[in-house]
């Protein structure tokens, strides 16, 4: 009879301890959404952060560029797309910002939006 009854405790501990591991690994289940979440927004603020830094190259590229007024030109990235806004002097500026834009590494297209203005106006 004390044999029963220690069988009969036995499984009655390995029972709490089944159901107790398999609310831990429900709660841990649950906890990988909110833990993955911060981990996309990582991922975001990552491309932001390589966004910017391809624009300062960029810009970099085009203030170092002989024969390109840089004063107007606005440059924004969107991973590896670089658009070039703003207005330049002459036409033939232009074309040389959209070169030297195409030249920087990482940079995978160029969208140019720059207009002619002459200095002053």
């Amino acid at each position: 009879m004390k044999a029963i009854k220690m069988i009969g405790g036995a499984l009655i501990v390995l029972a709490s301890l089944n159901a107790y591991a398999q609310n831990d690994a429900a709660s841990a289940a649950a906890a990988a959404p909110a833990a993955s979440a911060p981990t996309a927004k990582q991922t975001a603020k990552q491309t932001r952060a390589a966004n910017r830094a391809l624009s300062r190259k960029v810009r970099g590229v085009l203030a170092r560029t002989k024969g390109l007024t840089v004063g107007n030109i606005t440059v924004r990235a969107r991973e590896g797309a670089i658009t070039l806004a703003g207005s330049v002097p002459e036409a033939a500026q232009i074309d040389l910002a959209t070169n030297a834009a195409q030249g920087v590494p990482g940079v995978t297209s160029v969208k140019n939006a720059l207009t002619i203005r002459a200095i002053g106006q």
